[in-house]
């Protein structure tokens, strides 16, 4: 379920229509905390904030239920494993952003988006950097800030 919520495309929202028990549980988990943008990604609502000077998103179910928090890091401290991955299967791309992503249980994945042209991509690893999945190739920044 966790690896449909980080490839999934997400849909902008206002946060008026997002469901008070979402908005109270992030304001309990991240106080002080600004949303700097509301989107909503399936039946689940992500929440776009600078945690500690770190471009953040926190995932919660319509519950209000925490399921993963997503941090963007440098390309440089993604595992050996993952960027030899993307070096060798994806010649060619370069490897543009990185993110590690941290799910309710404490269990760590990285994303690394590859880009070429004007293509880009996503692809999900475990902890020790096996590949888990590739999302579809989406053309330029549609979607993204």
């Amino acid at each position: 379920m966790v690896l449909n919520v980080s490839l999934a495309s997400a849909q902008k929202m206002n946060e008026s229509d997002v469901p008070e028990s979402v908005k109270s549980a992030f304001a309990k988990k991240y106080p002080g905390a600004k949303v700097e943008k509301w989107e909503k990604e399936g039946a689940d609502y992500e929440a776009e904030f600078d945690l500690n000077k770190v471009e953040s998103s926190a995932v919660f179910d319509s519950g209000g239920n925490f399921k993963e928090l997503e941090q963007e890091i440098r390309t440089s401290t993604l595992p050996k494993a993952v960027t030899d991955y993307c070096a060798k299967t994806y010649a060619g791309y370069k490897l543009t952003e990185a993110a590690k992503i941290t799910d309710s249980t404490g269990k760590v994945m990285y994303e690394a988006e590859m880009s070429k042209d004007k293509e880009e991509f996503d692809v999900l690893f475990d902890e020790k950097g096996n590949f888990i999945k590739k999302s579809e190739p989406e053309a330029g920044d549609e979607g993204k800030d």
